[in-house]
């Protein structure tokens, strides 16, 4: 499937992403490879591959659910470079 550069754009800015104009037809290959191979996966005959399973459907032995001691804030925050309150500070990186 051939994807142009002004797929390129849309697709980018549906995913709030920003790319170089000279990225763009860069990317357009990459994903119309990505697409093309796609293609050829759903031509494959799958009649007789065994179907997968969910792990949550498994039925075995699961450990139950239990309350056990673990460290208290302080001595959790006891090495860590930023800490106060028995919290770990770290910078603010969201303005």
């Amino acid at each position: 499937m051939k994807i142009d550069i002004s797929e390129v754009r849309r697709i980018a800015n549906l995913a709030s992403l920003e790319f170089e104009e000279a990225e763009m037809p860069r990317l357009a290959e990459q994903l119309s490879s990505i697409l093309t191979y796609m293609e050829s996966l759903r031509r494959l005959d799958t009649s007789r591959a065994a179907p997968t399973f969910h792990s949550l459907e498994h039925e075995g032995p699961l450990r139950e659910d239990v309350t056990r001691p673990s460290l208290g804030a302080e001595e959790a925050t006891r090495g860590a470079p930023g800490k106060g309150d028995g919290q770990f500070l770290v910078p603010r990186i969201i303005g």
